[in-house]
């Protein structure tokens, strides 16, 4: 009786501890699938992450790459601008050097620049009167006389002028008083000493052209002298406040 008890108690155990062996591995398996479950699913979401981020890239990189496209296009069009500029330049130089100079020698005829340089200078002096002579006045040095020289110096390419070293602006005035000049409120007793500033053998062949403007004034009786200076110095014009 008591070996079938302890018989029946040794199957009972045995029973038990399969129940309790299979009721582990079920729990087991159970787990790893729910484990599974969970890591297929933090993966997918991962994978969705990583789509929707690199979908986010391609968009910025297109972007990118239209706004490049519009930047070199761009790029070409100022460049394109440049050229253009650089030709129109180009073609307007030489009238730009041209309006340089010109203005360079507006202001040296009105004494704002100093001036220096080979050029010319041309002496008229009074000639010995003729008791015989009936106007003594036809010996004398007159402002036309001046005039002639200064004309023919201007139009021959003069960048600047004095007589008897006063500087003359493009408004002088110069008007004849007996035996003297008066230039811009200042006289000036003969001889005249006029200095111009210019190509010297330019100016020089102007006032020796046959007829010209020394043979004019030997005819009025004037005595000329008319020298080439390798330089000559003028100061600019102190205007007066």
């Amino acid at each position: 009786m008591n070996n079938k008890n302890s018989n029946k108690g040794n199957f009972l155990s045995r029973k038990q501890f399969e129940i309790l062996i299979v009721c582990i591995v079920t729990g087991f398996i159970i787990g790893y699938s729910y484990n599974q479950a969970q890591d297929n699913r933090t993966s997918s979401s991962l994978n969705s992450q990583l789509f929707a981020q690199e979908d986010s890239y391609r968009e910025e990189l297109i972007e990118q790459q239209e706004r490049n496209i519009e930047l070199a296009e761009e790029r070409n069009h100022l460049q394109d601008k440049i050229r253009e500029y650089e030709k129109k330049y180009a073609s307007n130089e030489k009238e730009y050097e041209q309006l340089v100079e010109e203005a360079e020698d507006l202001r040296l005829l009105l004494g704002e620049l100093t001036a220096e340089g080979k050029g010319v200078r041309v002496t008229l002096q009074d000639a010995e009167y003729d008791p015989t002579a009936v106007n003594p006045n036809d010996y004398i040095v007159h402002e036309s006389h001046v005039f002639k020289v200064l004309h023919e110096l201007k139009i021959s390419g003069a960048q600047a002028i004095t007589i008897n070293g006063q500087r003359l602006m493009a408004n002088s005035y110069i008007h004849c008083n007996g035996p003297v000049i008066t230039i811009d409120g200042k006289q000036h007793p003969a001889p005249f000493v006029i200095e111009a500033v210019g190509d010297s053998a330019t100016l020089s062949a102007s006032l020796n052209l046959k007829g010209g403007v020394i043979n004019q004034l030997l005819n009025d009786n004037i005595v000329v002298t008319l020298e080439e200076n390798q330089n000559i110095m003028m100061s600019k014009v102190k205007v007066e406040s």
